[in-house]
């Protein structure tokens, strides 16, 4: 399936089956990789830190076949799914008025960024609830609460690279976060200092982060 404006984005969570890594066929992996973007798609590959997944892999496409056959290729080489995440690259309708070239860096960014070497994935929504309904509440409120989130983002520009991807009525939530960052610290620093913006703090509800270190297959595993 063709997507028209932007990419699909697929975040896989694997382990070796029954655990058992020498059953893994990295040259598989390998290939899979290969095949993947030669159908056009950009493929990042991260070690998990954690028990709830060994390896996580973020593929983005403008098809959705070659993603779909990605992942099968991914269990066939001895990984299996522990959690995975659909999604779609998107301009947030807050947006309005952004420069060509940042428009073009959130339908079609270019992954992985250099010199973040620290991978960070969870899901987001915002809450529907009597006291916090973020969908009853004015735009132009949700609006000035977005400028204010996006204000305190941008102090840590240069140290992290944020994509954000719309995923209602595609997973269990409405958006998955990706980050790169240069350390471990920095992104424990940014997704604290932004939860107390009012859209998260008041609105924001939050799924497992996946925390990792970019690293190809043949380190992942020898």
């Amino acid at each position: 399936m063709r997507i028209d404006t932007g990419l699909a984005v697929l975040h896989l969570f694997c382990s070796p089956f029954d655990d058992d890594r020498s059953a893994v066929d990295r040259d598989a992996l390998v290939e899979a990789i290969a095949t993947a973007e030669r159908d056009g798609c950009q493929v990042v590959t991260a070690a998990l830190f954690g028990h709830k997944a060994d390896s996580a892999f973020m593929v983005l496409g403008p098809d959705t076949a070659p993603l779909r056959a990605f992942q099968v290729a991914l269990q066939a080489a001895g990984l299996e799914l522990v959690e995975s995440y659909l999604s779609l690259t998107e301009v947030s309708e807050y947006a309005a008025g952004l420069p060509e070239h940042m428009v073009r860096d959130r339908l079609y960014p270019q992954l992985p960024p250099p010199g973040k070497p620290v991978f960070c994935f969870y899901p987001m929504s915002k809450r529907r609830e009597a006291h916090a309904n973020w969908y009853a509440t004015p735009y132009e409120q949700r609006l000035r609460m977005m400028h204010e989130h996006g204000a305190s983002g941008r102090k840590f520009a240069g140290r992290v690279v944020q994509l954000i991807t719309g995923s209602t009525g595609l997973d269990a939530y409405e958006w998955g976060v990706t980050l790169f960052a240069d350390s471990l610290a920095t992104v424990k620093d940014v997704v604290y200092t932004m939860r107390f913006d009012e859209a998260s703090a008041l609105y924001g509800e939050f799924g497992d982060f996946w925390v990792g270190e970019l690293a190809y297959v043949d380190a992942i595993y020898p």
